[in-house]
């Protein structure tokens, strides 16, 4: 990698655009410390995907990884939902939080597209165009070309384009660019580890900034659904806007420093570091949940007569921990007095517990079941 040239400037006239070097080409790992965190970031995939592997009804807590990403990488762009907030209908949402519970829903919608239609298409320019066009349908960026490739110059920081922290490559070009990441990543006559071809294209696709907005969340979204579409993880478990998040400064300043220096080394590096962590934070998250599982079983063998219908409730609350009595007799197909009787059991047992605080329209949390998503 030490050949590497990021790009160059050019000139616009009164401002300068980076052109991105192309990345679909022969590439030679000579960082002796890339290829040991590569190495640890491998073995700790492994180790996660293992557990999703094995873990009984894994399908159950994947909504909750997927809420807690979405909440993390909305957050990085300045949207203030937190993941109580999230779990809660919009009508319980005040006027004026709306919008931002809305751009966090959309993200769990484009996650859960996404992964929908990897089955029928390959990761593609289209795959990701159709996830900008959900994640920005009905928000604040609806009229900002959901779904294309901009066709104007757009700029990161600052409060136009004269005063730019950094301003992409020129909209004439983004088709080819993108275009050139797709060759890529299905490039089978160009060996390059999976994890730093991820590594790459999040830094090119987040150079290139291809659309007007919602470029920093679809570019991290892109990769657990790169993880999962080549079968590096088996299901979408990993998630890095958390890493990301508590080291914002460190991931925008090793995002420039690959376009300023051309240090690609120093990216890979610490989002092979993010990999390590984030997959270490996901397996203790596991055994957690396990834990809990183990434990809440115990307690709702101990209810008796209310076992069944308390055991269909606790599936329910595995994806989405908040409930209300409505939602229990949809779940059990209970009348409302019975199942108002089987929320005040499991408020007894210490499973749920209310969080309104009022007489009417309560909602209960799982709450040891959500604090492990904090």
């Amino acid at each position: 990698m030490k050949n590497f040239k990021s790009g160059r400037y050019i000139s616009q006239g009164y401002y300068k655009s980076f052109q991105p070097t192309a990345i679909n080409r022969q590439w030679v790992v000579e960082n002796m410390e890339v290829i040991q965190l590569l190495s640890r970031a491998d073995r700790e995939l492994g180790r996660l995907d293992m557990y999703s592997n094995y873990i009984p009804n894994i399908d159950l807590f994947i909504s909750m990884h997927v809420l807690k990403e979405a909440t993390q990488s909305s957050k990085i762009e300045g949207t203030q939902t937190n993941i109580e907030e999230a779990l809660l209908d919009k009508e319980s949402i005040p006027p004026e939080k709306r919008d931002d519970w809305e751009e966090v829903q959309n993200y769990i919608k484009a996650m859960e597209s996404a992964l929908i239609e990897l089955q029928k298409l390959p990761f593609s320019s289209r795959l990701i165009r159709n996830t900008h066009k959900i994640l920005l349908q009905g928000v604040r960026g609806q009229k900002r070309q959901p779904g294309e490739f901009r066709v104007s110059q757009n700029w990161i920081g600052g409060s136009s384009i004269a005063d730019a922290k950094f301003i992409p490559p020129v909209h004439t070009s983004v088709q080819e660019l993108m275009s050139d990441i797709e060759k890529f990543l299905h490039n089978e006559s160009v060996f390059f580890p999976e994890l730093l071809k991820i590594a790459l294209v999040h830094y090119q696709f987040e150079t290139i900034h291809p659309f007007l907005d919602g470029n920093g969340r679809v570019g991290r979204l892109m990769i657990p659904l790169y993880l999962v579409y080549k079968g590096i993880l088996k299901k979408p478990v990993l998630y890095l806007s958390a890493f990301l998040e508590s080291h914002r400064t460190l991931y925008y300043d090793n995002l420039m420093g690959v376009r300023e220096t051309s240090d690609i080394s120093q990216w890979f590096k610490f989002f092979l570091v993010g990999i390590i962590e984030t997959a270490r934070n996901g397996i203790l998250l596991f055994d957690n949940i396990l834990q809990l599982q183990k434990q809440t079983d115990t307690i709702i063998q101990s209810l008796g007569s209310r076992a069944a219908n308390a055991q269909k409730i606790i599936n329910s609350l595995y994806q989405r921990p908040i409930i209300d009595a409505d939602q229990v007799q949809k779940v059990t197909g209970l009348s409302f007095p019975s199942s108002y009787k089987l929320i005040m059991e499991l408020e007894r047992v210490g499973i749920l517990k209310e969080i309104t605080g009022g007489q009417r329209g309560r909602k209960y949390l799982f709450q040891d079941y959500y604090k492990l998503f904090l």
